[in-house]
Formats: structure tokens, sequence, C-alpha cells
């Protein structure tokens, strides 16, 4: 298949783990509130199962390309520079804040911050999905239509997906309370994610055009996801559930090992 052919795959992909944050918004059609229980518990899976596609998909892979003891320092260059990424952006962010009611109203600077703040949390998971393209229609895949698509690639589709279900989820109570729509909380969910295709395909291509450089692609991804999960997805997961018995950390450990239950046979397949 073509390059153009190739690129529209992946934005694809990364435009499906965007469409799946809008699923956090559906429970909001059939009940009024969620559970500070469930909440820690599908938080405590998203983070598990980011973890898991992180070591066990990403790292693993970058290993495996490795052939040599630079491109084990690749591996490591790339995950510090995710790190990095991650925290600088939000120190950038960090005193700022935004009410998804007033998105319409917003004038063009406010804009630029809105989109500046969702690509700092969405925008590592798209590379995330781009980067494990990087083997498209080469050998080792399975086919799909014309294509060859890698087993990694798919693992970190449904992974991110799956995660994406609960950031709906908590983009979508604040709006609740606030009255909006249930069909306009399932597009700011969405709207929230949509950096992720951009980011997708930005990685894929850099990745094919600079092989080199593949074992450094897995190692940012995976680092920057690892940092965003133990930086914001867990201390949120935790203050939540600060009203629960534990504390939440019952709820916490459960949705972490059923992340990994689920997510770490899917990446020896």
């Amino acid at each position: 298949m073509g390059p153009l052919a190739n690129l529209t795959l992946v934005f694809v992909a990364g435009l499906v783990t965007a469409l799946a944050t809008g699923l956090g918004a559906l429970p909001f059609f059939f009940i009024s509130e969620v559970s500070d229980r469930l909440q820690v518990g599908l938080w405590g899976l998203a983070s598990g199962i980011m973890i898991s596609a992180s070591t066990f998909g990403l790292i693993l892979e970058g290993m495996a390309e490795a052939d040599g003891q630079s491109d084990y320092l690749l591996i490591v260059a790339g995950l510090a520079a995710g790190v990095a990424l991650v925290v600088v952006a939000n120190r950038v962010i960090s005193d700022h804040h935004f009410d998804p009611k007033q998105y319409e109203e917003a004038d063009f600077q406010k804009l630029v911050l809105i989109l500046g703040i969702l690509t700092v949390h969405s925008f590592p998971e798209g590379v995330a999905v781009g980067v494990s393209f990087a083997e498209l229609n080469l050998e080792g895949g399975f086919a799909f239509g014309p294509f060859v698509v890698p087993l990694l690639a798919v693992f970190m589709t449904v992974a991110i997906s799956i995660h994406n279900v609960p950031e709906g989820l908590a983009i979508s109570i604040p709006l609740r309370s606030m009255d909006v729509p249930n069909w306009k909380m399932v597009w700011w969910a969405v709207f929230s994610s949509l950096p992720q295709p951009i980011g997708a395909v930005l990685a894929f291509y850099f990745v094919r055009i600079a092989r080199e450089f593949l074992p450094a692609g897995f190692g940012f991804a995976a680092g920057a996801m690892i940092y965003l999960v133990l930086s914001e997805f867990v201390p949120e997961a935790l203050e939540m559930g600060s009203g629960l018995p534990g504390r939440g950390y019952r709820e916490l450990v459960s949705g972490l090992v059923l992340g990994f239950a689920v997510m770490v046979p899917l990446a020896f397949l």
C-alpha cells in the first residue's frame, strides 16, 4: 500500500481510540451518577492497562528491535524524554483551568490554551499508537484488507481505547453537574482525545522515515504513558477514594490487577 493509505489507517486507529473516550459518557444516559468506588476501580483498571501495555508492549518491543548497546541506550533516552516532556508541559499549564461548558464562547487565546492542555494529556497516547504501527505491511502481522497489521498495533489500539473510557467518564462527571446534555457530554469527551489521531500519524511518519530511532520511539511513548499513570491517574483515583473505607486503595489495587490480567496475556499472543 502507498504512504497515504498507511497514514490513513494509522489516523483511523488513533480516531478509534479518541471515539472510545465518548463511551465514558454513556452511563449517564441510564443513571444520574456513578459511585466513587466504581470510579476508583475504573481509574485502577486504566492504570493497569496503560502500565502493562507500556511495559509488555512498547518496552519489550523496543528491546526486540534493539541491535546492540546503543539501541538500549536509545530506549532509556526515549523513556527519559517521554517523562521530561510530560513534566515540562504539565508545569507550563498547571496554573490554568478551563470550563468545558465555555468551549463555544472561547476566544482564540483561550482556545489555544485548551488545545494545549488536551494535547499534553492525549498526545502521548496517540504517539504510542503511531509507534506501534512501525512494522505496518511488513512480515509478522495479520492481513486486514490490503494491509498487514502488526499485532502490537492491535494490542496498543485496544489498550488505549479501553483506557480512554474512564477518562471520558471523568470528563463527563463535572459536565453532568452543570446539566450539560448527554450527547454534548459524549462530544466533549471525544473532543478531549482528538490530539490522539494527530499524534499517531506524526509518530508513525517519524519512525518510518527514521527507523534507526525506533527504539527511542518505543521508549518515549512508554515513558510518557507510565509517567501519566503515576503522576495523574493514581493520585486522581486516591483523591476520589479518600472518603471510602481504606481510602480507596482496595478498589485501586483491584482495578490495577484486573488491568494487568486483561492485557498481559494479549501481549504474548
